[in-house]
Parts: C-alpha cells; structure tokens; sequence
C-alpha cells in the first residue's frame, strides 16, 4: 500500500470553558449557586457584589416591575460598560477621598478607620446583633438551640460526678437527629475500652451508662433516648402518667395506652387500628382502646423533631406567579425571585489598573481572570433567563391547574417544550431540577408541572398528575370501614373516562405514599 495524502472535512461539538460552566450554573440549585457565588467572589479579585441601591440593569436580570419578555437580552455593554455614577465613584476612590462609614448599634454614623490605622489581620466590624427583637424571624430561627444543646443544659443542673456527667455527655452526644439512641449501651461501651480491658471493666462501664441513660430519659422532650418507638411512646405516657392535674378519665386512658405500648409486636395493629384485636390482647374494652390509640396517635414519634435545622430543608423559590383580574380577565405575572439573583459587576478600579499596565505573563494571567468575572456574570444570567423562559411557557400551558387546581393538569412532557423554547431538552431537564416556583396554588418544583398522558374514552389525554390528585380525592373520601381497592380506584377511573390500568393505580398510591386498604381499614 503506497502512502498518500486524503482530505477529509468533518464536524465535531467542542465544551468550551465557558459552556462547560454555563451548563453546570443552570442545574444548580438556589442554594448551590450561593454557594458557587461566595467560592467566585473569594477566588477571582475582578468581581464583586454591586451595591444594594445600584439598578439592576448592571445584572442584566429584571427590570423594574415586569417580567422579562422572551428574547429580551442585555448586551455586553451591561458587563462592560460604566455609567456615570461608576464613574464618579472610581474617581473618588482614585483621590483616597473616600470614607467607609460603619453603623452602629445605637443608630449612629461614624467614620471608620483607614486601612493603615489597623493591620490586615484587624477582626471586621459587626452589626450589634444582642437585641433579638432587631432579628428577622429568619436570623431568630437560627438562634434556636439544637438537641444537643438542650439537654446540656438540663445536665448541668443535676450535679452529677465528674464520671457520671461524662457518661450522660457521651449518651446525649451518641443521639440521632431524632432524639434515638441506634446503638446499644454495650456498643457504646466498647468504642471507649481498649484491647487490654476486661469483662469487668465493660461490665462497670454498661453499668454506668445504664444509670445515665434513665436520667437521660427523664429529661426535656419526653421520650428522647428511646432505642425503639414503643420505648418512645412509652416514656411520653409515662411522663404524662406523672402529673397531678389528670382527670379520671384522663388517667383510665393514659394507662390503658401504656398497657397497649407494653405489648411487644403492637405497632402492626397500632398501623391497622385493629382495636378488637388489641382490647383481647391488653383485656380491655373496645372504647377505652379506641381511646388509647387516639391518645397515642398525638404522642410525637420523633421527640427531636422541634430541635431540627428546618432552614437545611427551607425552600426558597426561584420564580413567582402572581395574579391579577378575575373570570375571563385573570392574567398570571411571572417574574424572578429577587432575593435570590445575585447581585455582581466587575470590580472597575481593577479593571482599569489592568487596562493601564504593561504586557506580561502576570498581565495575561489577570486579563484571563477578568475574563473569568466577564463570563461568570453573563453566565448567571444567562441562567436565570432560561429559568424565566421556561417558566413562562409554563405557566402558558398549565393556566387551568393555576385555576382549578392539579384536577386541570394538562399533560405535558419535556420535549414539547424543548421543541416550544428551541432548546435541546437536557436543559429543561436542568432547568426544571430543584428549582421551584411559588404559586397561588402553592409552592412546586418545576418538574411537577410535567406529566405523562393517559388516554380517555372520548380521545383526548389526560395528565398523570391530574389523575394522582383525582386518586387522592377517591381514598379521602371513602368510608373507612370498607376503604377502596386499586381495582374500585381503576373502575371508578373508568367511569371518569380515563383508562387507568391497576397497576398504574398501585403505582400512583405508593407514589403518595397511600397505604393499601387493608391498612387503611378502621376495625370496628
């Protein structure tokens, strides 16, 4: 075979830099991108946030009341553009004329200190935060002491031994976010002996930890320590049973509880609400076990639960849909949530330090980095824009559910609206992940708005979603003594004109987390 030369012309899709962080921005979360904003903002000296009064034109997000219209695009100009209060601004600074001003607790103003009056390492000045009423309810939440806290200092006042207040400490530092105690005491024993020590010392050591842990569980929440839930139950009617102000039916009701939760294997028919099972097992009436276990019923399964970090799991809202009109005339606004669009412009005293400095390895290694800045602000709102658009069209499409509820559900899949916004319908599917629009029906993620079609009896399609809430209203409300099957469900689907097999309806119900009828059955 003799050599040669061939020419060949071929097309291939190359990740550029920055296409690669636009793609990873947008299936971010709110929280995430924070957290992407504050890592930036620490690593690249060419960007910083813009002032809390500066127009949000600099962001290039939303401008003054109205939602961004599809197509609407900010130009470059936006990024690297300097109106003239920038302007006056870098002047000022130039002179050294500036004066950083600091509020005080009292309500005051007054003049800091220039850098060179105290050293780099000089602690930043803080907002006297010592009054709670100054807090909004968002920083008072945060104030709220955890489980572990609490019981330290329910500890402190029982004035125990150096021993015995260690071995309470390591117990009350061994429990789940739930207030349980998972391992056992000997578990718990054996992580704090060597090798060398005896059956006699881990005797000791059980010993001592089983002493803490009943003054463990005589503390602030009833039940916390519990290794199991009927422990759990247990120790809450028994710290009930304790009080003086019960009557006597009140007390006839707490012990026949406690009696139920002594039982062992009980929870099963707790779940079944079998109380002709369970009076022949604690050789009680019916009625007064109908009453115990709607006594135990309000008993809180999780005593740690009050304690818990709900801002880990808060929700904060991308989009907001508001209304307007009524009937006919009712419009729906879209509009991003401000609070969460980072607020960000190049750092212009540096920009123009660089645009005056001389050609180097050092001077394009910092043009790359202000590129950088260039590229993370236009990405970002590259991001919410798709955010916005997507948004709206879906808003368009499910009009009815933001007035009727998810009994209007129309179905729809991600590919239709790809091929709607002329996108590639990966990035609905980044869009629409943990991302959630607050509505007059609620608040959702945008996935909950995308359903599968069922077909009907008259030719058209209707929702999955649609058909879950149409689920959830059948077993609400069925007559508890003869609750419904997944083939009634699928009938009564039928009747509607949706053909929904029983699988499907199975599926839908363990998707609500809907026990099956046998548990939801009330035993007379």
């Amino acid at each position: 075979m003799k050599p040669g030369l061939s020419l060949r012309v071929s097309q291939h899709l190359a990740l550029t830099p920055q296409l690669q962080q636009s793609i990873r921005l947008l299936q971010l979360s709110t929280l995430e991108l924070a957290s992407e904003v504050e890592q930036m903002l620490d690593d690249n000296p060419f960007l910083e946030r813009s002032d809390d009064d500066a127009p949000r034109e600099d962001f290039g997000i939303a401008r003054s009341d109205t939602a961004v219209s599809e197509g609407d695009r900010v130009s470059e100009q936006a990024f690297e553009g300097h109106d003239d209060e920038r302007a006056e601004s870098v002047e000022a600074s130039d002179s050294q004329s500036l004066v950083a001003e600091s509020w005080d607790g009292d309500g005051s103003v007054e003049a800091a200190p220039d850098d060179g009056e105290w050293g780099g390492d000089a602690p930043a000045r803080r907002n006297n935060v010592e009054d709670d009423d100054a807090l909004d309810p968002g920083e008072r939440g945060g104030l709220q002491p955890s489980l572990t806290d609490h019981l330290r200092r329910q500890a402190l006042s029982l004035r125990l031994g150096p021993e015995d207040a260690a071995a309470l400490r390591f117990l009350i530092e061994s429990l789940n976010d739930d207030g349980y105690l998972e391992d056992s005491l000997a578990e718990l024993a054996a992580t704090l002996l060597d090798e060398d020590d005896g059956l006699e010392q881990m005797e000791e050591l059980v010993h001592r930890f089983t002493m803490a842990l009943n003054l463990l569980q005589s503390l602030d929440p009833p039940g916390v320590g519990a290794r199991d839930l009927l422990e759990c139950l247990s120790l809450q009617i028994k710290s009930r049973q304790s009080e003086r102000d019960l009557t006597a039916s009140e007390q006839s009701r707490v012990a026949v509880a406690l009696k139920i939760c002594a039982q062992h294997g009980v929870l099963e028919l707790l779940a079944r609400r079998d109380a002709r099972r369970l009076a022949q097992l604690v050789g009680e009436s019916e009625e007064a076990v109908r009453a115990a276990m709607a006594y135990v019923a309000r008993l809180e399964p999780k005593p740690g639960r009050r304690f818990a970090d709900v801002s880990r799991n808060a929700i904060v809202p991308d989009v907001i849909v508001s209304t307007s009109g009524q009937g006919p005339q009712q419009r729906f606004r879209v509009q991003l949530n401000p609070e969460v669009m980072p607020r960000l412009r190049v750092h212009e005293i540096y920009a123009n330090a660089l645009r005056g400095g001389r050609g180097g390895e050092s001077h394009q290694a910092l043009t790359q980095r202000l590129q950088e800045a260039r590229w993370f602000i236009k990405n970002i709102q590259q991001r919410f824009d798709t955010i916005l658009r997507v948004s709206q069209a879906i808003v368009e499409r499910q009009k009815n559910f933001f007035v009727h509820g998810e009994l209007a559900m129309r179905p729809m899949v991600q590919r239709e609206l790809a091929d709607e916004l002329g996108v590639h319908e990966s990035t609905i599917s980044r869009v629409t992940t943990a991302k959630y629009m607050a509505t007059p029906q609620g608040t959702f993620e945008l996935k909950h708005f995308f359903g599968s079609a069922l077909g009907t009896e008259a030719g058209g399609n209707a929702s999955s979603t649609a058909v879950r809430a149409l689920i959830k209203q059948f077993i609400s409300s069925e007559d508890t003594k003869k609750p419904l099957s997944d083939n009634q469900i699928a009938e009564m689907l039928k009747e509607q004109g949706i053909d929904c097999a029983r699988r499907t309806v199975a599926k839908y119900r363990e998707g609500l987390r809907i026990p099956i009828a046998s548990l939801r059955k009330l035993v007379q």
